[in-house]
């Protein structure tokens, strides 16, 4: 076919030779022209952690993610949207099916969530005042006292939370609803960074 083709060319058309040609993974740099950079495994911005989880079974990604925040609803929904492109955008979905909880799974979620762990070092008399005040806000609110002390430096960590229990101890049912919903947004987030690494 070749052949053919050379028999229909005009006779002032000659084959030139051919120059040195660049390897294929280089492109020449040429003015005005962007080279595209080559394409790599998996998602960009993926971990394996993140690809693990948006690869694995829905009972076992709900199961984990029922680790970092107990609303069935919530870690249904951020399981059913799977596979996220990378972790910012969990997050980001994380943050909107918090804030799309009902009352009634807010409460569910908070009724769940354990006392902040105290230091092992903590002192006897810190440990009465942090239990008394923890039992007076479950008493007036009607779940555990939720705090996120993620950037709190550990020394620092048993009086941010006596500080804040004692202060939002003042707030009303609803104005602590919020607070604590805000509160239970940032822990999910934190635990999974957590779970994800």
């Amino acid at each position: 076919m070749t052949s053919q083709l050379s028999q229909h060319l005009p006779p002032t058309h000659t084959r030139r030779p051919r120059g040195p040609t660049l390897p294929a993974h280089r492109l020449p740099d040429l003015p005005g022209r962007v080279a595209i950079p080559g394409q790599s495994r998996g998602a960009p911005g993926t971990t394996p952690a993140l690809e693990r989880f948006n690869t694995a079974p829905a009972e076992d990604a709900e199961r984990a993610l029922l680790t970092c925040l107990r609303s069935l609803r919530w870690a249904l929904r951020l399981s059913g949207h799977r596979p996220y492109p990378d972790l910012p955008s969990l997050l980001a979905a994380s943050d909107e099916a918090t804030y799309d909880l009902s009352s009634k799974e807010l409460a569910e979620a908070l009724a769940a969530e354990p006392r902040p762990a105290l230091p092992d070092d903590t002192y006897s008399a810190a440990h009465t005042a942090l239990t008394a005040a923890h039992t007076a806000y479950e008493t007036k609110f009607g779940h555990a006292f939720v705090i996120c002390l993620d950037g709190v430096p550990e020394e620092e960590a048993l009086d941010r939370v006596l500080t804040d229990i004692r202060s939002r101890l003042a707030n009303d049912p609803d104005e602590e609803r919020a607070v604590a919903a805000e509160e239970l947004r940032r822990l999910a987030r934190g635990r999974l960074v957590n779970t994800l690494r």
